[in-house]
């Protein structure tokens, strides 16, 4: 289906054509002054320069070709030169019931679908996920889900931290700790275990301990980057306890983003990047784009129009170690050659902008992408407390994200059963379902590059913007229908018809709005766009609902439009919602 104000305008271009004017100028938008019309098209006003006329005397001669226009039911030129409009009862209606007989409500697919590589998540193994976490993975994940809604081929990549100095600190911990291990023994070449030498809490306590120890004791990290160095260069005792990090690691870490309704269509990480950057170092070499600068190798990546210092792209240290900058290289590198992206989008900490522009420049000088690949960094802002701080526990130091989560339920729980009496699993069951809608919401609802303060008491609220107020908008709706089908009445045999009040036809034109939102939401990478389209389609919904006996009216047609209309409200509120991450349960 084409989008409404696409309708419009085709409509409003015939006139200004019949009329001897330009359809250029035909554009229809939504009114700024929804008191006095419901679109407006401000095109004479640009046509009068070009046809030198009065822009009334443009905006009444389209307005005569409108005279019995099926499309509008009142069309008024008004000083200077305005198009003011008002929607076709019957035209809208007929729109509407287009959309609830399409299982996509009307939003076309990509014309020419892309391959979409979306890099969020990117947490580091043997760590526990934190709320640093949370952003990167409610972000991407809504991205990938409304790609994928668009029409678009996408894939998920959580991108590990498996690399590097970590993974050789907590080899030499666990040595210290089990020396008599086989993975240990140069001369050991029998099969290794199966089973990993340490559990999730086991190996969250050695990290930490290990990095600790590192910072005091001089030696002690010397052995760790001397381990580090031989897992990077093949020793395969060392090779295999990193797969058991992973095995572990990665196992935990899909429970936990499950819990977040989050999934990855890839689990790979740094390291599986490292065979291609040998290759890819030697051609920028080989192609002039890599020099040693102060011992190290790098590539220039500064351009005219810089208005700040862009420094080199560093892609090797003095001692010849790879860096995240290599890694990243290297992982274009990789996403190139299995699945020739047309566009990588990285969902990442605003803080590292530098970085990827550095990464990007880089990529693109030394061929590493086509002209036509698309690199697109979505910076996100800081999940801050209430002081307006970085998010920490009470006793100041960072939260782990099941941690979180768990409050958020327990605080949702308390509202529930104090609002209702209600079985105890079944609450339980529903303070997971909305307290998950009250971060992803509370979260999403912030354009992605803001900071934002991370409320407990206003996200878990059932009113004003919040999850929660969606959740119990969806709710009452369901609760309607299913008492309309517990009186006889069918839901979904009747159709939409015109509206007979003020705040049937706000809620109509609310509806309509859904795909050309659902095209910026796409265009932008925005999940803010569908809150906000959201919030406003529920409140749309209720004052309808406060000002309509839906079920009680004895008009038998004006109820089943009513219950129609509903249909599409909860479809549209649903599709949406499930774009964002969450769902919403059958009561509350």
């Amino acid at each position: 289906m084409k989008k409404i104000l696409d309708l419009l305008s085709a409509e409003v271009a015939k006139a200004f054509a019949a009329a001897g004017y330009d359809e250029k100028y035909a554009r229809v938008s939504i009114s700024n002054r929804p008191d006095l019309c419901e679109y407006q098209c401000n095109g004479a006003m640009a046509a009068a320069k070009e046809y030198h006329k009065a822009p009334i005397m443009i905006a009444n001669g389209v307005v005569e070709q409108l005279a019995g226009s099926e499309v509008f039911g009142e069309v008024q030129a008004v000083n200077p030169g305005f198009i003011n409009m008002k929607i076709n009862d019957a035209f809208l209606s007929s729109y509407l019931n287009g959309m609830e007989a399409d299982e996509r409500l009307g939003f076309e697919k990509a014309e020419h679908p892309k391959t979409i590589v979306i890099d969020y998540g990117g947490p580091n193994v043997a760590k526990p996920l934190h709320v640093g976490h949370l952003r990167s993975a409610i972000i991407g994940e809504s991205v990938k889900r409304i790609a994928r809604f668009a029409g678009h081929h996408v894939i998920g990549d959580v991108h590990l931290g498996d690399w590097g100095l970590q993974m050789g600190l907590i080899i030499t911990e666990l040595h210290e700790r089990k020396p008599e291990l086989c993975y240990f023994d140069e001369n050991y070449d029998g099969a290794y275990p199966e089973e990993a030498p340490f559990t999730i809490a086991e190996l969250e306590e050695i990290y930490p301990t290990a990095s600790k120890r590192s910072k005091e004791d001089e030696p002690y990290k010397e052995a760790a980057m001397q381990a580090t160095y031989e897992l990077q260069h093949g020793r395969k005792g060392y090779q295999a306890l990193l797969q058991h990090i992973l095995n572990v690691s990665v196992t935990d870490l899909k429970r936990n983003y499950a819990n977040l309704n989050v999934s990855f269509d890839l689990w790979k990480g740094e390291s599986d990047a490292q065979p291609y950057i040998p290759d890819m170092v030697q051609k920028m070499k080989d192609d002039g784009f890599a020099y040693v600068s102060d011992n190290a190798l790098v590539v220039d990546v500064k351009e005219d129009t810089d208005t700040k210092e862009v420094p080199p792209c560093m892609l090797l240290k003095s001692d010849g170690a790879s860096l995240y900058t290599t890694t990243d290289l290297a992982t274009i590198v990789e996403r190139m050659k299995l699945y020739n992206p047309d566009e990588i989008i990285y969902v990442v900490d605003k803080r590292q902008e530098m970085h990827f522009i550095q990464v990007f420049r880089c990529a693109r000088k030394c061929g590493l992408v086509t002209d036509e690949t698309g690199l697109k960094f979505l910076g996100f802002g800081t999940m801050n407390g209430k002081d307006g701080k970085p998010f920490k526990t009470r006793d100041g130091g960072v939260m782990r994200l099941e941690y979180l989560l768990k409050d958020i339920n327990e605080e949702m729980l308390k509202k529930i059963e104090a609002s209702r009496p209600m079985d105890e699993e079944e609450a339980e069951k529903i303070s997971k379902i909305v307290g998950l809608s009250a971060v992803k919401y509370g979260d999403l609802s912030n354009q992605a590059s803001k900071d934002y303060i991370f409320d407990v008491d206003r996200f878990t609220s059932s009113e004003g913007n919040t999850g929660p107020y969606i959740l119990y908008t969806i709710v009452r709706i369901k609760s309607i229908l299913r008492k309309y089908e517990e009186m006889g009445g069918t839901a979904g045999d009747g159709q939409i018809t015109a509206s007979a009040n003020e705040s049937e036809k706000a809620l109509q034109l609310e509806l309509t709005k859904f795909n050309s939102m659902m095209e910026t939401a796409y265009e932008e990478s925005a999940p803010h766009k569908i809150c906000a389209y959201i919030y406003d389609l529920a409140n749309a919904f209720n004052k309808f609902y406060h000002e309509t006996k839906i079920l009680g009216s004895e008009d038998e047609a004006a109820k089943k439009s009513w219950i129609a209309l509903l249909l599409l409200t909860r479809k549209v509120l649903e599709t949406c919602i499930d774009l964002l991450g969450f769902e919403a349960p059958e009561k509350m």
